[in-house]
């Protein structure tokens, strides 16, 4: 007894005319209040700090995409600091916690960039433009 056997041919058609879509370059940070008395005073290597966290206890990842505001980590920082004095959101529309006081001089924002370096900025100051030569 033979079998007959039918080959089959199945083509498929790949679209190359745009480029598969990749996620945007993205910042994240972290803010870390510090708790210490004194703290507005600015951090110290010894003062306690605690995450910033959503009102369900989960932490507050702020992101923000590679652009022409966001180039860098300082600016990363920059925003991050904006939304934790309520003025606005990240980009992922996320807004500071209502329960959480605003962020001071003495808090740390870290931040990992695209390229997954961290870096840790302190909150220092703001110079009183009276005092600006």
């Amino acid at each position: 007894m033979t079998t007959a056997l039918r080959r089959r041919t199945v083509t498929a058609r790949i679209d190359t005319s745009k480029p598969p879509a990749l996620a945007p370059a993205a910042y994240t940070a972290t803010v870390v209040v510090n708790t210490a008395p004194g703290n507005f005073d600015g951090y110290q290597h010894h003062h306690p700090l605690a995450e910033v966290t959503h009102p369900d206890g989960s932490p507050l990842r702020l992101t923000f995409y590679a652009s022409s505001r966001i180039k860098d980590h300082e600016a990363t920082a920059d925003a991050a600091y904006c939304v934790g004095n309520r003025q606005g959101a990240d980009d992922r529309d996320q807004t500071w916690p209502t329960d959480v006081r605003s962020v001071s001089t003495g808090d740390v924002v870290k931040v990992t960039g695209p390229n997954h370096w961290i870096v840790y900025l302190s909150v220092d100051p703001v110079a009183d433009l009276a005092d600006t030569p």
